[in-house]
């Protein structure tokens, strides 16, 4: 059984002309209940005249093309009109006659070249109209026609305003879509400089210690087998990015977890780099923190891929602490260590670091210590984002 929530968008599925053909139909209908003869619009002053064969083809004309308003509304409106003349010079004045402000208002809102053209070739096909209801009629003043072309001027104007509406609308849309591709690049990038500078900053210092073991087989060993490990967790994390960008990948925030795994992971893989690191973490994490578990990830990722670079060999911290509604972090090095050969940063990483820190509503520092040491905190609120 359908629910009522599907039907509207069953609806919308439909075709255009399918959806239009109820409202064609009823006018049709409604126009040709005999209660309802002369009824209608009454121009000219023609007399009334009892409805005939050609009434229903005059009906027809003017109701029936509105299943294709929005189809062909060029072509809905001109048969309307045909159908509207007949009508009125015959003196039928059906209900049908309100479908001509309806087909022009939808023209109006869907004619998208020779917007100008088709309005002064209306209004000359109006004025024509009303020299033929003058011949054919008993003379009505001219204010009449006046007030009934205002009243087809202010559909076209409703018609407008629709398509003006519509437009900026799809063009907010549009903004909006481009905005949100641009900031998804903006994420993609940042974890890639993230990924792609942690493992690699490891990769080179590693590489450059095992220059100096020659002499001891089994520590050049562990070092290359160091340096492999990171490449391999490198490929991991590359290849979780890139499943990012597929289509068919998950959007949930699960999907923006590290697949390396947690801290702890990341802290040892830096001491196998050659860097004295003590961790500590407290209290445990939320179920559901939103993108600061991620943001948290990297802040340490950034911090530890920068104390390798620069601070080599000197003693570093990393303290952790889950709160019930933030995470905060701090990074520090005593100034202890050298800078090493790894390759220069770009600048843009504490930058990226705290522009993803500020997004979330948190606080982001990043200063020198006295003793030549830096140090790293930030305060990240814990499920505000998804």
């Amino acid at each position: 059984m359908i629910s009522s929530r599907r039907v509207p968008e069953l609806w919308r599925r439909l075709d255009v002309v399918v959806r239009d053909l109820p409202l064609a139909l009823v006018c049709f209908v409604l126009s040709l209940v005999p209660a309802f003869h002369n009824h209608g619009t009454q121009l000219g002053g023609v007399p009334d005249r009892p409805s005939d064969a050609v009434a229903v083809a005059a009906v027809a004309f003017e109701t029936l093309p509105l299943a294709v308003r929005r189809r062909w509304p060029l072509w809905c409106l001109a048969l309307v009109s045909l159908g509207f003349a007949a009508d009125q010079l015959r003196g039928y004045h059906t209900l049908a006659g309100s479908a001509l402000p309806v087909a022009l208002l939808t023209l109006s809102s869907r004619l998208e070249r020779r917007r100008q053209v088709t309005a002064v070739a209306l209004s000359v096909a109006f004025v024509l109209l009303a020299v033929a209801f003058h011949r054919a009629g008993p003379g009505e003043p001219v204010v009449e026609f006046v007030t009934f072309y205002l009243a087809l001027v202010l559909a076209w104007g409703i018609g407008t305003w629709l398509r003006s509406s519509r437009i900026a609308e799809d063009e907010r849309r549009a903004r909006a879509a481009e905005d949100a591709r641009t900031a998804e690049r903006t994420r993609i990038a940042a974890e890639l400089h993230d990924v792609v500078t942690h493992h690699v900053t490891a990769m080179v210092v590693q590489a450059e210690a095992a220059r100096y073991l020659t002499a001891a087989p089994e520590r050049l060993e562990q070092t290359l087998t160091a340096v492999s490990d990171t490449g391999r967790r490198a490929i991991t994390d590359l290849r979780h990015l890139l499943d990012l960008l597929d289509p068919d990948h998950g959007t949930g925030s699960g999907d923006r977890t590290p697949p390396v795994g947690r801290l702890l992971t990341l802290v040892e893989q830096t001491r196998r780099a050659g860097q004295p690191v003590e961790f500590s973490e407290e209290g445990t994490p939320a179920e559901a923190t939103g993108s600061a578990d991620l943001v948290a990830y990297r802040v340490v990722q950034e911090a530890l891929t920068n104390a390798l670079k620069y601070a080599h060999g000197g003693r570093t911290s990393v303290r952790v602490r889950h709160g019930a509604k933030e995470i905060t972090v701090e990074i520090s090095t005593d100034g202890s260590g050298s800078r090493t050969a790894s390759p220069g940063g770009s600048g843009r990483g504490l930058a990226g670091l705290r522009e993803r820190v500020d997004v979330l509503g948190g606080d982001f520092r990043a200063q020198r210590r006295p003793d030549g040491g830096f140090v790293v905190r930030a305060r990240i609120p814990a499920g505000s984002l998804t």
